[in-house]
């Protein structure tokens, strides 16, 4: 039987979007769908690095440094992301703090051909961004199942 925290992660795996939420300069929350870098039929080079992540349900996103976003984070680091199938009545959402990656590896591992159109320098481009969220906590809800899942901060 799948733990809770594996039942997440499927959704994660499948889920068309992550729909990111920060809050602006106003103290309003601003959402937006972004790549889901964990689907595994979209994304599936990173199928691995995220097998690695199923309990703890890290997110990486990726996104340009001169994004609203980015500013928004800068300024507030809490934020939701949201994953979905919504003909099944199936969601997830995450709670945490977003930080900006600077480790080049980690930004070259996550690279998708044909993100040149965004980032026509490559993986070094200063408009490439990575951001990374350690979620402090998770609810999932399937129709009538609710799973509530708390995870203890980090600082790394």
């Amino acid at each position: 039987m799948a733990t809770d925290a594996e039942i997440c992660a499927q959704l994660m795996a499948v889920a068309e979007a992550a729909y990111v939420t920060t809050v602006d300069g106003e103290g309003f929350p601003e959402t937006r769908a972004m790549f889901n870098l964990r689907r595994t039929a979209d994304y599936p080079a990173l199928s691995a690095l995220f097998r690695q992540h199923t309990e703890d349900l890290l997110v990486y996103l990726a996104t340009n440094t001169s994004s609203r976003k980015v500013g928004h984070m800068q300024r507030d680091r809490k934020a939701s992301i949201y994953y979905c199938q919504p003909a099944e009545v199936r969601g997830l959402n995450l709670v945490g703090f977003l930080e900006v990656v600077h480790d080049q590896a980690i930004k070259s591992h996550l690279w998708q051909e044909g993100w040149e159109r965004y980032y026509p320098q490559g993986p070094s481009d200063p408009d490439y961004a990575v951001l990374r969220m350690r979620p402090l906590f998770a609810r999932y809800y399937h129709k009538l199942q609710v799973i509530e899942l708390h995870f203890a901060p980090s600082n790394a």
